[in-house]
């Protein structure tokens, strides 16, 4: 739904109500979430906690992956043993049964290795993308769940970015095997163990340098945090611009701002491009510092050996527990990295599920009302925005079957009144009532069930005619048949190639205008709601289908409550009664024939739009009418 016509355009300098600490709870979650680039703490324990109740689910194949993990860690540390016994018994001696019976444990031991390797990381990857496809899911219906005054404040590329780009950042420490490091650990205690018992004078070498590598780790945890979030932000931003700037193409283009849109664009990306590269740079300086100690300590143990008189076995398998003491400090390092860009995009993730732990709960449902009105607004008032209303202590009355004709100036509270019935957004004060239930008391589903909703702008859905038809239901095609039948529509669709299977295409740009009103007037008709809400349904339809229209409009008004939002006053001159609003309030009330004659703000606005339509309007056709509301209950 597009934003109401009596949605704020600017704010000038009012007073506004004290806020509760509600609100203010609100407004420091929403800036901190606006403010990309600057989730200034992280609680790295708050946030593995809510990633974990996603992991949950799965800790049975999870405790198997962590099991089968450390029996690989165990094998990997009994490589080098087997070298150092194939050495010192086998090829100094020159035994070759010795020798094969040892190449063939060692070559047992690699193949173990790599097999239980599979089952471990298959294991946590199949675990990591069900849990963030549940994430994910779980994004999606908070974001569906979200009052219409929630989205008034978001850009679309930032929520996008939340359930794609963020989410995949946790999935990354999944897929790159971040949960290894706990293998890590248990090689580096083992490897310990085994060069101690070795030989612990070497060892004490190589365990000088872990102090250094521990601290600087720690040093450049910050910036490098800060990097990735800033990579996050801007990926945000650039998804944010391009779907403005896709969704505004044909602007663009008409204006001539391609030059200025690139401009935007590149600011946004070369920002993106800097971020990437001070956390390449961070995660270089990591990784050559860290290989860099490893290759002193292996030079330095070098030299001592040649002071120690010990085996040739127990020199290669020293070096090669030296090589695997340092592998896994350098992988743990990287896993951190991992970690770091997995709690940036849970940061980024929960706190936009945060938001809706704050909205306010409505206010209680107040006694059933006059059950013979379909439609009753009582005292009610409404703004966007606090301290700019936009309804006044609006009160009006519909009766059962009876059409209604909303008009007024830009502004004047027509679009945001079908959203309060719609309750897309929640009254600050006052009650809305349909057929005598407060909308409040109602379930959101039950209540727009009761509601059949023509938009002057059509979206169609991703499928067929069939479905968009049916509008969120499994169509039934002999009752998508009957209703197209009935609005005279379906010999039109038949004679396109799918019939009612054919595609409509991204937002229904295969269809024509008026093709895609039908389609609207069809999906209204197919939900046989008893109140039929209309925003000027007719004013962007071509001549070619003005009969179909007609009889569609026809149909859908006959045994229905009706409340038409009118543009183009001559659509509605045979409407039961025609409610005129100025600035959130009722000023007029009436047939057209009665508002003509009290010379009031209809009548005004009946004289310009017919003077200004008349004098740019070509000499109409006889043959030609406008479509109008002509069915009377």
């Amino acid at each position: 739904m597009s934003q109401p016509d009596s949605a704020p355009k600017s704010e000038g300098p009012k007073s506004e109500a004290p806020k509760s600490e509600a609100q203010r709870r609100t407004e420091k979650i929403l800036a901190a979430f606006h403010d990309e680039e600057r989730f200034t703490k992280s609680y790295d324990a708050r946030l593995a906690r809510q990633i974990w109740s996603f992991l949950a689910p799965h800790r049975v194949l999870i405790g198997i992956s962590v099991c089968v993990l450390l029996v690989t860690s165990g094998l990997s540390l009994i490589r080098p043993l087997i070298m150092r016994e194939g050495i010192d018994k086998a090829v100094l001696t020159g035994d070759k049964h010795e020798l094969m019976r040892i190449g063939f444990l060692f070559a047992g031991v690699l193949l173990a290795e790599q097999v239980l390797g599979f089952v471990h990381m298959y294991a946590m990857q199949i675990v990591g993308a069900r849990a963030m496809a549940t994430l994910r899911t779980e994004v999606f219906r908070f974001l569906h769940g979200r009052r219409l005054s929630y989205f008034d404040r978001q850009l679309v590329g930032r929520l996008v970015s939340r359930v794609t780009n963020d989410v995949d950042a946790i999935l990354e420490a999944f897929a790159s095997g971040a949960v290894n490091g706990i293998g890590d650990v248990v090689r580096l205690a083992g490897i310990v163990a085994l060069m101690i018992a070795l030989d612990w004078r070497l060892s004490l070498i190589a365990f000088i340098a872990v102090p250094p590598v521990a601290l600087f780790v720690r040093l450049i945890r910050r910036p490098m945090r800060e990097a990735l979030r800033e990579i996050r932000a801007r990926t945000s931003r650039m998804n944010a611009i391009t779907n403005e700037q896709v969704s505004g193409m044909s602007l663009i283009q008409a204006y001539g701002r391609q030059a200025a849109a690139g401009r935007d664009f590149d600011e946004t990306n070369v920002a993106y491009r800097d971020a990437n590269v001070t956390s390449i740079k961070w995660e270089a300086i990591q990784d050559a510092s860290i290989d860099m100690v490893g290759s002193v300590c292996l030079a330095s143990i070098i030299v001592a050996l040649g002071y120690r008189p010990v085996s040739f076995g127990t020199v290669v398998a020293f070096s090669a527990y030296l090589s695997q003491f340092f592998e896994p400090i350098s992988q743990l390092a990287q896993r951190y990295t991992l970690v770091q860009g997995a709690m940036t995009g849970a940061e980024r993730v929960f706190s936009l599920l945060e938001i809706g732990e704050v909205d306010a709960e409505p206010k209680p449902a107040t006694p059933p009302g006059d059950a013979s009105l379909a439609v009753a607004l009582e005292h009610v008032n409404f703004a966007y925005k606090p301290g700019v209303p936009v309804l006044d202590d609006l009160s009006l009355a519909i009766k059962r079957g009876e059409k209604v004709a909303l008009v007024g100036p830009t502004g004047s509270g027509k679009t945001t009144i079908t959203a309060l019935l719609l309750r897309l957004y929640d009254i600050e004060s006052g009650t809305v009532r349909i057929f005598g239930d407060d909308v409040v008391g109602l379930n959101r589903h039950e209540l727009r069930r009761r509601f059949a909703v023509v938009p002057q702008d059509v979206v169609l859905f991703p499928g067929t005619v069939a479905e968009n038809v049916a509008a969120g239901e499994m169509p039934d095609r002999e009752r998508v048949r009957h209703v197209l039948e009935r609005i005279g529509a379906l010999d039109l669709f038949l004679a396109r190639e799918g019939g009612l299977d054919a595609d409509v295409g991204e937002q229904g740009s295969k269809f024509s205008a008026g093709e895609r009103q039908l389609i609207a007037f069809a999906r209204a008709l197919y939900r046989d709601a008893p109140i039929l809400i209309l925003d000027e349904a007719t004013a962007s339809i071509d001549s070619d289908t003005e009969a179909r229209l007609q009889r569609a409009l026809e149909e859908l008004l006959r045994g229905r409550t009706a409340l038409v939002i009118a543009h183009r006053l001559s659509t509605i001159r045979e409407a039961d009664r025609i409610l005129v609003l100025r600035q959130g309030k009722l000023v007029e009330s009436g047939t057209h024939e009665e508002l003509i004659r009290q010379s009031g703000l209809y009548a005004k606005l009946h004289e310009l739009q017919f003077s200004r339509e008349h004098a740019a309007a070509p000499p109409a056709k006889t043959s030609e009418t406008p479509a109008t509301l002509t069915t009377r209950a």
